[in-house]
């Protein structure tokens, strides 16, 4: 990654291994679309977000995003609230206007081996690796998240209803893991994970129970009501 040029109010001080922020603050930020345009004015910042953390199979997304702080779109919304048609429209915008932007996944065999949580912040983690300009601020939709070296980060829950960046985060999220876990139900075809992209739907239960588990699905996770009663296939 490198460092883009940017006149920095905010000041930083070194230590080893750790950065640490002198206080101040914030100046106020642009509102658009409800949207805040961003938490500090005056650095480099990058909105994070990730997609599928529910899901009883397949992958967990996660998205880091620069914008401009100008950027606009009359769509730009959390993607929970926005249809698959609208988040479709708005996805292209974003990755040509962003300044720098990378979706990553981590796949349900590491999700079962170091939990949901740690699998879905190392996924922002890599995100914020694969960004073509380093960050100097990370704003985190969610309560909890690891901190990633050398870069200072604010978690804000419910984020992505309240800032541009995790909000366009959340929908490059969303839309590339709709597009695996549609690549997926063409192999299998009889969880419909064409619709339901592997959230725990009554219907993907069911499916479970009368076909097993696949390769993709999360071990770790109660996949059905009574487990216990299950014989899961072996692939």
């Amino acid at each position: 990654m490198r460092r883009a040029k940017i006149n920095k109010v905010q000041q930083y001080t070194e230590i080893p291994g750790l950065w640490t922020e002198t206080t101040r603050p914030c100046e106020p930020a642009i509102m658009k679309n409800g949207l805040i345009n961003y938490y500090k004015s005056d650095v480099l910042e990058a909105g994070l977000d990730e997609a599928g953390r529910g899901c009883l199979a397949g992958p967990v997304f996660a998205a880091a995003v620069i914008l401009p702080h100008d950027f606009h779109h009359p769509l730009l919304n959390d993607s929970k609230q926005l249809t698959d048609k609208q988040r479709r429209e708005i996805r292209p915008y974003i990755e040509r206007n962003a300044l720098s932007w990378s979706v990553q996944q981590v796949d349900q065999i590491t999700i079962d081996k170091i939990n949901i949580l740690n699998a879905s912040i190392l996924a922002m983690h890599m995100s914020v690796e694969h960004l073509s300009l380093t960050p100097e601020h990370l704003i985190v939709d969610g309560n909890r998240f690891t901190k990633f070296p050398n870069i200072l980060h604010k978690c804000i829950v419910k984020g992505d209803t309240k800032y541009c960046s995790i909000a366009a985060a959340s929908i490059l999220a969303k839309t590339y893991r709709d597009d695996f876990m549609t690549r997926l139900h063409e192999e299998f075809p009889e969880y419909n994970w064409l619709s339901n992209k592997g959230y725990p739907t009554l219907e993907h239960r069911k499916r479970i129970n009368r076909y097993g588990i696949t390769p993709y699905h999360r071990k770790s996770f109660k996949l059905v009501d009574e487990q216990i009663d299950i014989k899961f296939p072996v692939y």
